[in-house]
Parts: C-alpha cells; structure tokens; sequence
C-alpha cells in the first residue's frame, strides 16, 4: 500500500483555509503528481499480492479479504483522483473549490477503515483460531490494527488534531499499523504459501 500523496508531503489539512490549501498544492504540485504516480503503478503489485494471498484462504474468508483489498484499491485511486487533479491546475486553483475538493480527499483515510476491516478480519480471525495454516502471532497483529481501525472510524466526525479526517490517527497510525500487517502476511505468505495447497 502506498501512502495518499498527502501523507509523503507536509500535508495540506482539514483545519486549513482554502488559501493555505491554494498555497499548498502550489508550492508541492509536482510532490503530489508523483505520488499520484507512485501510487498508479503499484496498483497492480497491490492486485497480485492480494490474489495470491487470497489463494491460502478457506471459503468465504477469501472473498472477504479480497473484497476488502479490492476496496482499499479503488478507494486510494479516488482519493489520487482528488489530489492530482488539485495539483494540475495549481495556480489557477480557487480557494472555495480547492477546500471542497480537498474536503472529499480527506474523508480517504476515514472512509478506508470500512476496506482495511474487511480485509484484516477474516484472516484475523482464521489465525485466531489457528486454522488454514495461519499463525497466531498474525492474528495478535491483526487483532491490535482492527481494533484500532474500529476506533478511528472516529475520525469521521472530527475536525482539527489527531482525529482529523486525513489526520495524524489516519496516515500514522493507522497507515503504519494496517501496513505493517499487510507486509507481513505478505511476507509469511511469500516464505509459506508453497507449502500450502491452493484452496481454490
């Protein structure tokens, strides 16, 4: 998972007015495109991990998880919609439309916990209970990120500081911690995924 743009760049934010917005996306235009890049063409590394990821899963968890993963996905390539086509223009940007605009990209990190809690329970769960072949100590990571992903959905009815949509709680801590269990089921799947049979 790439980050958003904003959270590679002293970031523009949902307290700011919209000529701090203007001012934002003038000065980092060219960070943002390509973070927007960045983001474009590991899209389909995301998709393949995914898949195969997907393949060491038992009936229905499998679709859950990539469900999830599919959402995570389209949602960060909305929210690159967002901030690219802010960057574009930058200096003729206005500040009523560039807050509005950014409005919508923010609520990306809020909106996102839906996805990350669709694709983190099921294989939670599963490791949980030491089924599929899965390890506990993933399920444990699993467990501390959802349930911190269930918290933040608090975000959605912030407006400054941490609890800010697109906030701090969204692109730190909840990036790092969803990250780094998506990287290490990642890795464990990598080391013992031809040792498992494909369920399907």
């Amino acid at each position: 998972l790439s980050p958003p743009p904003h959270a590679v760049l002293p970031s523009a934010g949902a307290a700011d007015t919209g000529a701090q917005v203007v001012a934002w996306f003038r000065e980092h235009r060219d960070g943002v495109r390509w973070s927007v890049w960045a983001i474009t063409v590991q899209t389909p590394f995301l998709a393949l991990m995914s898949a195969l990821l997907r393949r060491l899963l038992p009936a229905p968890h499998r679709d859950v998880f990539f469900i999830g993963a599919i959402a995570i996905v389209v949602a960060t390539a909305v929210q690159a919609w967002m901030w690219g086509g802010l960057a574009l223009h930058a200096d003729r940007l206005e500040p009523a439309t560039a807050r509005t605009v950014l409005d919508v990209g923010v609520f990306w990190g809020p909106v996102l916990t839906g996805a990350t809690t669709t694709m983190m329970a099921p294989v939670t769960l599963l490791a949980l209970r030491r089924q599929a072949g899965l390890p506990w100590w993933l399920g444990v990571l699993g467990a501390v990120a959802f349930v911190e992903q269930a918290v933040e959905t608090i975000t959605i009815f912030g407006s400054t500081g941490f609890t800010e949509p697109g906030g701090p709680m969204n692109l730190k801590l909840g990036a790092g911690l969803v990250v780094s269990w998506m990287l290490a089921f990642a890795v464990w799947g990598g080391i013992h995924g031809r040792a498992h049979s494909p369920v399907g």
